[in-house]
């Protein structure tokens, strides 16, 4: 599962797996337990991926590990799972989660406070900061949606039609 902050890929990933009863793993839950093991806290750990790529790649390193290993989550949620289950050739449902800026904007707000001007910009710095980042790192664009193989425009969609969507899409795999 894949998608920008604020699109909606957590909520769908616990659902999901309730619905399956399938496990999971979070790309930034990784990155916390890693912020947490370096006694560092959140924006610092960021702050140090962002000077220093190397800890970043063995963030990314540890996803890729579990997209590969058989005994690995059933479902894996970060912005680049997709990415790495296409360039490892397996066989999976690569779901991107595509909302409009403001869209999540408005989401990233209602969950975590703010206004919306400062919650927008912030996004859209983010935004365009790990775009950068995956082009430096392992000449991904962010923009191209070639690996993912469903595309969820989700703007207008409740929790639970994202849902029967990606539900409708195991069905039919």
């Amino acid at each position: 599962m894949s998608g920008k902050p604020g699109s909606g890929t957590s909520t769908l990933v616990d659902l999901l797996s309730t619905e399956m009863e399938w496990d999971s793993v979070n790309g930034g839950d990784i990155f916390r337990q890693e912020a947490r093991r370096m006694n560092l806290s959140v924006e610092e750990f960021s702050r140090l991926c962002r000077e220093n790529f190397e800890v970043d790649k063995s963030l990314d390193d540890m996803l890729k590990d579990l997209i590969s290993s058989n005994e690995g989550p059933s479902i894996v949620e970060s912005r680049l799972s997709g990415w790495w289950a296409y360039s490892a050739g397996i066989d999976c449902l690569r779901v991107w989660v595509e909302v409009s800026d403001i869209e999540r904007a408005n989401r990233i707000m209602s969950r975590e406070g703010g206004d919306f001007e400062s919650v927008h910009l912030a996004a859209l710095q983010r935004n365009s900061d790990d775009m950068a980042r995956y082009r430096q790192l392992y000449g991904i664009d962010l923009d191209d949606m070639s690996p993912y193989n469903v595309i969820i425009e989700a703007d207008n969609l409740a929790p639970s039609e994202v849902l029967e969507i990606v539900m409708d899409k195991l069905r039919d795999n």
